[in-house]
């Protein structure tokens, strides 16, 4: 089940003693992973650049579909930006509440698949009713979405905290995802309640199911806990960290000839 929706993913409830493990960390390996698994090592159609790896973390090449581990290896298990890339993501989703007790997924919203649109990404996805509804892109329609009630009617006079708006609405372009146990899901639904954020224009009512209505006193708390967080955050980044490895340089490092 979801229990939060952290403002990013340095922003997680994970404990000194957690085990954790990162799938498809790509070319930005969460420093706090253990162990990290990539499935493509020989070209970068699903990332943005070279696979990157800490010195202390272990490597594993493999399908995040099939994961090599035991049931409940993992304290917890972190997914950033690759649900959406994922051939079945039944098998993917389930493979990740098998292998760890918590975790963290984070994918494009549906907005920000518009946004920032990639070829590779087979899934548009919303957080709804803390389930997360996925939707083949090849299944929707070819009309234009009009997002105005959102961008022009709503956030401007509901948000006081729309400078920083990354914080203030972390679900706008991006679904933070935080679970425990399990993960509520829904794929290709045939529910028009669900069906209708993807293949509709929104209206108001459905921008409030996304973005419920609150009032100045609940906006002021977020502007506060936000700038709260941002200062934290760039604290937080002074702290030194070794620089992550290229694939290459990993492998010589700890003698491995190949995976």
């Amino acid at each position: 089940m979801k229990i939060r929706t952290p403002y990013t993913r340095h922003d997680l409830q994970i404990s000194k003693k957690d085990n954790v493990v990162e799938v498809g960390s790509g070319h930005n390996p969460f420093y706090r992973a253990n162990v990290i698994v990539e499935k493509f090592i020989d070209n970068n159609y699903h990332r943005s650049g070279d696979i990157k790896i800490y010195p202390h973390q272990k490597f594993v090449n493999a399908d995040g579909e099939n994961l090599p581990f035991k049931d409940k290896e993992f304290d917890y298990i972190i997914c950033n930006q690759v649900l959406e890339h994922s051939e079945n993501p039944v098998q993917f989703i389930k493979e990740h509440c098998r292998v760890a007790k918590r975790g963290y997924i984070e994918t494009p919203s549906l907005l920000g698949e518009f946004l920032f649109p990639k070829k590779s990404h087979r899934w548009a996805i919303l957080a709804i009713d803390n389930k997360l509804v996925l939707f083949d892109k090849s299944q929707m329609p070819e009309f234009k979405l009009d997002f105005g009630v959102l961008f022009l009617d709503y956030l401007p006079y509901q948000s006081l905290t729309y400078k920083i708006l990354q914080l203030a609405e972390p679900q706008l372009a991006v679904n933070r995802y935080e679970w425990k146990d399990n993960i509520d899901f829904i794929v290709n639904p045939t529910d028009e309640y669900y069906k209708s954020f993807f293949t509709q224009p929104w209206n108001r009512e459905m921008v409030e199911i996304l973005f419920p209505h609150s009032n100045i006193s609940k906006e002021f708390g977020k502007l506060i806990k936000g700038i709260w967080y941002l200062i934290k955050y760039e604290m937080r980044k002074l702290a030194s960290h070794r620089k992550p490895l290229t694939l290459e340089e990993y492998k010589q490092l700890k003698n491995i000839p190949k995976f």
